[in-house]
């Protein structure tokens, strides 16, 4: 059958009547409700959005992007850029350029030569920077959770502490920070904890004392990768908040893959329960193959900014981005 209905099958002469076909509206609302009811089926492919901008051609993975006054920075994984790249512009748009390594030393807790992972950086209240990062640590070998502080944006960052903020016992590493802070002020941080527990990986909310140095309290895991298509993997977690809803962008997959994939659940309370949405917000196939494997996103001033792997290549991950908007409540690119 062809998309207007027709039967191909030529029809034989004893064939029985063929039935009345619906009027053209009627057929048209069966239709539309049959694209609507497959658009909201589990695993169902995102939305096409135009080609994002490329924004920095070079190795820029999990980007982290804050505006202070009129001006745009961005921390990066790290690579030959340094051990944590920062780049600035002047528009969300660009033109961006890295200007150099935001971290100032290695921290004694971290061997160096595990790299530095997934920076955030936040203005605190007295007007100064701080910054989270993950790195291997000496004693178990494993990814944890550290901080640097500076007076400025762009740094340096001094390492603070001689261990690591975060590094929980029943993960096998922690990564991915990324702060929150709710309209009270109160300050959260979200991450990855890989394997807890021997599981898949999952996503955590650990709420911080007011300087953003210390927990206070427990952690609470808020969604954990059960999905088919999330392959065992959830990380890259930002929140924002819409009204009474809270938006947690997340990535899933393998970062390696092409198949890697940014997407999104919902929530009337901070620590939960989510609903993730059937729907990926980017995906390859969404954004045309103008990159692969979209993820490692960031949410700001009404942008996504997010890497990909680039020129078909596995060698570096560049920096893109699209315009987001809400619409009753569901996220939306372009």
């Amino acid at each position: 059958m062809d998309t207007a209905g027709k039967i191909t099958k030529a029809r034989e002469p004893d064939d029985p009547p063929r039935p009345r076909r619906r009027p053209r509206t009627a057929r048209a609302l069966t239709c539309l409700g049959i694209l609507l009811s497959s658009a909201l089926l589990p695993g169902a492919v995102a939305q096409a959005a135009p080609a994002p901008r490329v924004l920095l051609n070079q190795d820029f993975p999990d980007p982290d992007v804050l505006k202070i006054g009129t001006d745009y920075h961005a921390f990066a994984t790290g690579g030959p850029s340094g051990r944590i790249p920062v780049a600035v512009a002047k528009d969300a748009d660009g033109p961006w350029r890295v200007t150099g390594d935001a971290l100032a030393a290695d921290p004694s807790w971290v061997d160096p030569k595990g790299g530095y992972w997934a920076p955030d950086v936040t203005r605190r209240a007295d007007g100064t920077f701080l910054m989270y990062y993950a790195a291997v640590s000496k004693t178990d070998r494993h990814r944890c959770i550290g901080t640097a502080v500076a007076n400025s944006v762009a740094g340096p960052y001094q390492p603070a502490g001689d261990a690591p903020l975060i590094c929980d016992p029943g993960d096998k590493g922690d990564i991915d920070p990324q702060t929150f802070q709710s309209r009270d002020g109160t300050r959260y941080l979200l991450y990855k904890g890989e394997h807890p527990g021997g599981g898949a990986s999952a996503i955590f909310v650990q709420k911080m004392t007011q300087d953003g140095t210390a927990p206070d309290g427990p952690r609470t895991e808020i969604l954990r990768a059960d999905r088919p298509e999330e392959k065992g993997i959830v990380e890259a977690p930002v929140i924002t908040q819409r009204g009474g809803q809270y938006v947690l962008f997340y990535s899933a997959d393998d970062y390696r893959n092409a198949t890697y994939q940014t997407r999104y659940a919902t929530a009337s309370s901070l620590t939960g329960p989510y609903t993730k949405a059937d729907q990926p917000l980017l995906t390859t196939e969404s954004v045309g193959h103008a990159t692969e494997g979209p993820g490692g996103a960031d949410v700001v001033g009404g942008r996504i900014y997010f890497h990909g792997w680039l020129n078909g290549q596995r060698a570096a991950r560049g920096l893109f981005g699209l315009n987001l908007e809400f619409v009753k409540g569901v996220p939306q690119v372009s």
